[in-house]
């Protein structure tokens, strides 16, 4: 192998969504990264420990536990390691908790390709160049499936509880649920 060769950068991912972690496991592959996927607090510190990520990529609500608890303990193993938190549950108290103790940036989920990997990077986003004809892009009703799936799986699978989250009637999420839209 010739040493002009660069490795690619390594990122942990770490998303209970399998569908949403593949999603964002090919698109960041596409851009040079080297991907692990995990799903769960203590697969994200094995695979921290075994793979030695460049970058970690956090969501911070996996079924029942938080990701904050596991900033402290990635970044003693990881200290030079980009952590980001994202999350479909946003707030300013979370944003600051999870700065303070260790991560290097927070997105709210849904995020464009560009921003992710502009936070990624530690850059902004102008500065990432990104091929959008070959990605794949999400039409409204999939960004919408891939949300309502989000609170429902919050919400334990709750429907009443997610319509209400929601501002929708019970009734129409039911209908939306039905109906997956397909990739275009």
């Amino acid at each position: 192998m010739p040493n002009s060769a660069i490795a690619p950068s390594k990122l942990l991912i770490v998303e209970d969504d399998v569908i949403f972690a593949n999603t964002l496991n090919r698109r960041l592959t596409k851009h040079g990264f080297d991907c692990v996927q995990v799903d769960n607090n203590n697969d994200a510190l094995l695979a921290c420990h075994r793979h030695t990520p460049d970058y970690i990529l956090l969501d911070m609500k996996l079924a029942e536990e938080n990701t904050l608890s596991i900033i402290t303990p990635l970044r003693k193993l990881r200290p030079q390691s980009r952590i980001v938190l994202l999350t479909g549950f946003a707030s300013i108290a979370t944003a600051v908790d999870a700065i303070k103790l260790g991560a290097d940036d927070y997105l709210s989920k849904p995020v464009d390709s560009q921003t992710l990997l502009a936070t990624l990077k530690g850059s902004k986003a102008e500065t990432i160049e990104v091929d959008t004809q070959s990605e794949e892009t999400l039409s409204a009703e999939q960004v919408e499936w891939q949300h309502i799936q989000q609170v429902l799986k919050a919400n334990q699978g709750n429907i009443s509880a997610t319509a209400r989250q929601l501002s929708m009637h019970r009734r129409t999420l039911q209908r939306k649920l039905q109906k997956r839209p397909h990739a275009t």
